[in-house]
């Protein structure tokens, strides 16, 4: 890891640096030319860039008089071949005490500094320190000061070639610097991913017990938040699963140790083998069916392998009907169940058998957690897209630091969970993944008034993903 970060700034490196130097040995040229072949090293070079804009402008010499400083009879000498003279912002610099010729493009002197402008065309051939001006990539004039700089094609090359020399040089000790630099900088950019691989890899051997510290606020950091949120989440995972074995294993052993007292006092003789000493048997060995069956519709959900039947459904039927199943349970513990119906009952697209088996389980919560003389009520809320359900008992109420945990698999709480009706302990888990598979939820709160309340949420129709 570390051998390719180096490498990678290396290669950032190394095309950041050939990069510049490309660039600086092309600018150092077309500076090179600007100062020593248009005028920079004497400074016409402003001088230069101003009279050819103005020929630009004007497609001729004439006007352009002013740009060279002319005075006194100077001025009159030249206004006679050029005119009125050009006004402008230009600032005269060194040049203006220079003698300075401006030429057009067969030699012929159109300006001069001086008083006089000789007649005859100079021989361009000739004349050393000419300073070209050009137009639209012709040459139309030139520029020839007194005091010229002698310079030739020989020493711009030698002079750009030691100027590229330079650059290279100052390119590769950056270069070398910068390589330093890399290699001890990656050294702290990549402890903290160290770090964190060593503490996956004993992840990895099954220590869940491992963390990395978290400093700053990097993508790192992030990294290793993620990475301890995601341990924490298998040791959770696999103390849930602990736990969860142990409670299955104390779930058979009771209906299993009912059952095996029973057929031992059969078999001594200590009970007659009638009806009424066979019902415990039963009824332990319904309550161990009932648990393999919540335990397959579980690993179902889980697995996403459960299979809906959406069917229209008239949901308050469906209500109806499970309410009609406990009169004679709530008769005996003088309960009464309320149900308010909506003004209307739409058919909705539902799996019956599921939403009743949760109905059933909820209905069977708030009958054994209900005083009697007490009210359960059922209320059913249509909306646009969904429907809400909520059974609202007068029990106990659930303590709040155990809400988040209610629909945990064999949960108990102090408040509940008893055994003693044969309930499997797995109902309002499986109430809630049944929910969630029809593409709803399951939730519960505490009434303000007392008990608790159990909202039920599913859409009109099973979405496509819940099925």
């Amino acid at each position: 890891m570390r051998l390719r970060l180096f490498l990678a700034f290396v290669l950032i490196i190394l095309i950041t640096v050939i990069t510049v130097t490309i660039i600086i040995r092309q600018n150092t040229e077309e500076e090179v030319r600007t100062f020593m072949f248009r005028g920079g090293v004497m400074g016409l070079n402003v001088l230069v860039s101003d009279l050819e804009d103005c020929y630009q402008e004007k497609q001729s010499w004439v006007g352009c008089s002013d740009l060279l400083q002319i005075t006194g009879g100077a001025q009159g000498n030249m206004s006679r071949g050029m005119g009125e003279g050009r006004t402008g912002n230009h600032s005269p610099g060194n040049w203006e005490r220079q003698h300075i010729q401006l030429l057009d493009k067969e030699g012929v002197v159109v300006a001069d500094t001086q008083d006089s402008i000789p007649s005859q065309p100079k021989d361009i051939s000739s004349l050393q320190g000419l300073i070209p001006l050009h137009n639209r990539g012709e040459v139309v004039g030139y520029l020839l000061p007194e005091n010229r700089f002698p310079f030739t094609q020989q020493q711009e090359s030698y002079l750009i070639s030691r100027l590229n020399k330079a650059a290279i040089t100052s390119a590769a000790i950056a270069g070398i610097i910068a390589l330093l630099l890399a290699s001890y900088l990656s050294y702290p950019l990549l402890q903290p991913v160290r770090k964190l691989t060593a503490a996956a890899e004993k992840v990895k051997q099954g220590d869940l017990e491992q963390r990395v510290a978290i400093r700053g606020d990097t993508e790192l950091t992030t990294l290793g938040r993620v990475f301890n949120q995601m341990v924490s989440s298998l040791e959770s995972t696999a103390e849930r699963r602990k736990a969860l074995t142990a409670d299955i294993a104390h779930e058979l052993r009771t209906p299993l140790s009912v059952q095996q007292a029973h057929l031992e006092a059969l078999q001594d003789g200590i009970y007659d083998l009638d009806q009424e000493n066979l019902r415990p048997i039963q009824e332990q060995n319904q309550t161990l069916i009932r648990l393999v069956d919540d335990l397959r519709t579980l690993s179902l959900v889980d697995a996403g392998e459960l299979r809906l039947e959406p069917t229209e459904t008239d949901l308050n039927q469906l209500v109806a009907k499970v309410v009609s199943r406990f009169e004679p349970r709530v008769q005996k513990k003088d309960i009464q169940i309320d149900v308010i119906f909506p003004p209307e009952s739409p058919l909705i697209t539902i799996d019956p058998q599921r939403i009743e088996q949760i109905l059933i389980n909820l209905l069977s919560n708030a009958v054994r957690h209900s005083p009697e003389g007490h009210i359960i009520q059922i209320e059913i809320k249509m909306h646009k897209e969904y429907v809400n359900l909520t059974v609202h008992d007068q029990g106990e109420g659930i303590p709040e630091e155990e809400i988040p945990f209610i629909f945990e698999r064999f949960y108990k709480s102090n408040a509940s969970r008893k055994r003693d009706d044969g309930g499997t302990g797995l109902g309002l888990s499986i109430s809630q993944k049944l929910a969630q598979a029809h593409g709803g939820n399951l939730e519960v709160r505490n009434h303000p008034e007392g008990g608790a309340v159990f909202l039920l949420t599913i859409p009109h129709q099973i979405t496509k993903d819940a099925s």
